[in-house]
């Protein structure tokens, strides 16, 4: 089943069912009594979810020319709001280990033995979350913003001390994230001790959230085994495997954020920056050398440190256009895509 949030003119957006392809829609009210928004359907999965999933089942059939008695309408990704406009939480792990490596051999510093073992994570924003076409707004190109590329679930109740085995049946909806970041802010930030906080401004999320079945077998053990697809101004940046190199599954991150709490229906749990090694175990090639390149610029530019002394690619600057996206087995788009420009944000 897929699903997305569009605008209405309300926070919270209304909730619409999506059909296989991406072409079809139709408003969640419209369909399922007393379902308006995606909260409401988390909230209440067991009660909404089959009767929504009957409904998903027959949009795609509409999608593919049959009658309907749906009051069906074209979907519009650029209507599209975040899935949770605005979460009860926002947790982001860093799950996959060559990402954090890069950046500490990138200034000189080794990984402690217990990243291996212990998962990194920290508690994000989630009051304004960003739609997979709202433009990312930027105040001074000094700060250095980047685009990551991440996978990330969004859970039911998820009870407190939940083992890794058990943890994997609370996933609800999974989904795209562009996690937003401010380089040259973090490590000040980083320094004092106490964790990210400017320099994690407002992620952006893909147009539609997808049920794990929607998968097949490309999600097990927790992750999602397909190609995660970046570009910067039209040229790709990279697409590497998210199944791959990804040292804690999603099952091992919800165990962690629910060691000492209870976590509530509609919290989001992210990856991290998908990242692969290269095929000797160290830092992976760009696409034009033949790796399968980054999700993030960040990681250029430490891959670059690594190889010639020094960053030679820049930051995003006012202008400057990403995207995100996964494509399924047949080259049908998952999600949909993050497509966002960089903008000067007007006080």
């Amino acid at each position: 089943m897929k699903l997305a949030t569009v605008r209405n003119g309300t926070r919270d957006g209304e909730l619409v069912l999506v059909s296989a392809d991406l072409a079809k829609a139709v408003r969640a009210a419209d369909a399922v009594a007393g379902l308006a928004t995606m909260q409401q359907l988390l909230d209440d999965w067991d009660s909404f979810v089959l009767p929504a999933e009957r409904i998903a089942a027959e949009l795609d059939t509409v999608s593919e020319g049959a009658p309907s008695r749906l009051p069906v309408f074209d979907f519009a990704p650029a209507r599209a709001m975040a899935p949770l406009p605005r979460a009860y939480q926002w947790a982001d792990g860093s799950a996959y280990l060559n990402h954090v490596e890069l950046a500490r051999k990138a200034r000189g510093a080794t990984i402690p033995k217990s990243f291996a073992t212990d998962p990194l994570m920290y508690q994000g924003g989630s009051d304004t979350l960003l739609g997979p076409h709202d433009p990312v707004e930027l105040v001074d190109e000094a700060w250095g913003l980047d685009l990551e590329g991440e996978i990330a679930v969004i859970l039911g109740d998820v009870p407190m001390g939940v083992s890794a085995a058990a943890a994997i049946d609370y996933v609800r909806l999974i989904v795209l994230v562009n996690d937003v970041s401010l380089r040259n802010l973090i490590p000040g930030e980083i320094a004092k001790g106490f964790g990210f906080f400017h320099g994690k401004p407002s992620s952006a999320f893909s147009p539609v959230a997808v049920t794990p079945d929607e998968f097949g077998p490309a999600w097990r053990d927790g992750r999602v085994h397909l190609p995660l697809r970046a570009y910067v101004n039209g040229e790709l940046l990279g697409e590497p495997d998210a199944g791959r190199d990804m040292t804690f599954s999603f099952a091992d991150l919800i165990a962690h954020a629910a060691k000492t709490r209870r976590l509530s229906a509609g919290a989001i749990l992210g990856s991290g920056t998908v990242s692969n090694r290269g095929e000797g175990g160290g830092p992976g090639l760009p696409v034009g050398q033949g790796g399968v390149g980054y999700t993030c610029l960040a990681e250029v530019r430490m891959v670059e440190t690594l190889l010639h002394g020094a960053p030679q690619t820049p930051f995003l600057k006012t202008g400057d256009h990403v995207r995100l996206e996964m494509l399924d087995a047949d080259g049908q788009s998952i999600f949909g895509a993050i497509d966002q420009r960089i903008v000067p944000h007007k006080a």
